[in-house]
């Protein structure tokens, strides 16, 4: 009797766990474009009308981006009266409501950010005390995605104040995209599958190939440093649950080339695809690179299977990703400053993701390959990849049984 008792008090926590949050939400990577990384706090609702249009005109809508999120600065620096968030009256006359429902009018989603922490990272009004009313606040707006970050936060359990984000966003009954900005620091993959969608694994990402930006009391780090602290991660990602290594830098510095390469190891990570540069004064080149469909099918591969890193031989990367109908996506970088010659014979490299149980295995199965940059066929797989890669350069490949 004891033990049945004990099995239907297990059992109850764990449908609970799974109620906590709205169930169906972000089944592959959110895609969509985030004010900071370009604006910061300098935002306002002509901006944000703009950056609609131009999603969708632009065809970043049409290649699968749908969130337009307004990240910190959005609010005045005091609640009202009431104890209620109030949008910024200089930056957003017209409130944010009209904006919402412009965006919605759009065919596009709306995002708004706030912070566990009593206050945002910018100074402005935190959550912490007031996440029910928040929630009830974002519902009413009708917004579709909230980012929640973790400044101001001393003395704060962090998986206590996103799970109570979390019940709060479900008990105000709008279905809203949950994404925990909490920098990794207290391994949230370990425990906010059922809290929110998604999930910050580090710090703030620059726009910068590799190493660092130093603030002096914090650092932004690189692209590729970021890259290299997801490793051992990809257990816990999948449909509706994914690890976040910051939103994208693309657009916003770095070489054409390197911005290429970001975008792939996204798209191999099965990362969240959030553009963060100005997409109304984007280049032809940027462009491409953001709405290269086909390397976004990589990333929104129905499996959700994260890839992760097979070979490393003197800075040459191999990365491999399982997809669906046993397809594989596989990307060479070149992580060094001179080009690199790639020799790779498919025959002698057997390919087995435990983690998974698949096996890319080119000496029993022949597979076509689809160079997804150059987007066209390039044989099979029964030769091997001969080719020059340039420095800090990519080459993606989509391998089809």
């Amino acid at each position: 009797m004891k033990n049945k008792i004990l099995l239907a008090a297990s059992l109850f926590f764990f449908i609970c766990a799974k109620a906590q949050k709205f169930e169906g939400l972000a089944l592959t990577p959110p895609m969509g474009w985030n004010s900071w990384n370009t604006f910061e706090v300098n935002i306002n609702e002509d901006l944000v009308k703009q950056t609609a249009d131009e999603m969708v005109s632009s065809g970043m809508k049409d290649a699968g981006y749908e969130y337009l999120v307004l990240d910190d600065g959005w609010m005045a620096m005091e609640r009202d009266s009431e104890g209620n968030l109030v949008p910024d009256p200089k930056k957003f006359p017209h409130g944010m409501k009209v904006l919402v429902d412009y965006v919605h009018s759009k065919g596009l989603k709306f995002g708004l950010y706030n912070c566990a922490g009593t206050k945002t990272c910018a100074g402005y009004p935190g959550t912490r005390g007031y996440e029910y009313q928040d929630a009830r606040f974002y519902a009413s707006l009708g917004i579709d995605y909230l980012k929640f970050d973790w400044c101001f936060t001393d003395g704060i359990n962090a998986k206590e104040a996103y799970t109570t984000m979390s019940k709060a966003l479900k008990k105000a009954g709008r279905p809203i995209v949950f994404s925990l900005c909490e920098w990794g620091t207290n391994k949230p993959w370990l425990w906010a599958e059922n809290v929110g969608e998604l999930w910050r694994t580090t710090g703030d990402i620059s726009a910068r190939f590799d190493g660092y930006l130093d603030h002096g009391t914090w650092k932004q780090s690189g692209v590729m440093p970021i890259v290299d602290l997801q490793k051992g991660l990809r257990k816990y990602a999948g449909p509706g649950h994914w690890n976040d290594p910051d939103m994208l830098e693309v657009g916003n510095g770095m070489t054409e080339s390197e911005d290429r390469s970001h975008f792939s190891i996204w798209c191999m990570l099965a990362a969240p695809l959030i553009a963060g540069n100005d997409i109304r004064k984007m280049p032809a080149a940027t462009k491409e690179i953001l709405t290269n469909k086909e390397a976004i099918a990589v990333d929104q591969d129905k499996d959700g299977i994260e890839g992760f890193k097979y070979k490393d031989v003197d800075s040459l990367e191999v990365w491999v990703k399982p997809l669906e109908n046993n397809a594989w996506a596989v990307c060479f970088l070149n992580r060094s400053y001179s080009p690199m010659n790639i020799n790779f014979n498919w025959k002698d490299e057997i390919i087995n993701d435990t983690l998974f149980n698949k096996t890319l295995n080119a000496k029993e199965h022949n597979y076509s390959i689809r160079n997804l940059w150059m987007k066209k066929d390039d044989g099979n797989t029964q030769k091997p990849l001969k080719a020059k890669l340039a420095s800090h350069d990519v080459i993606m490949l989509k391998l089809t049984p």
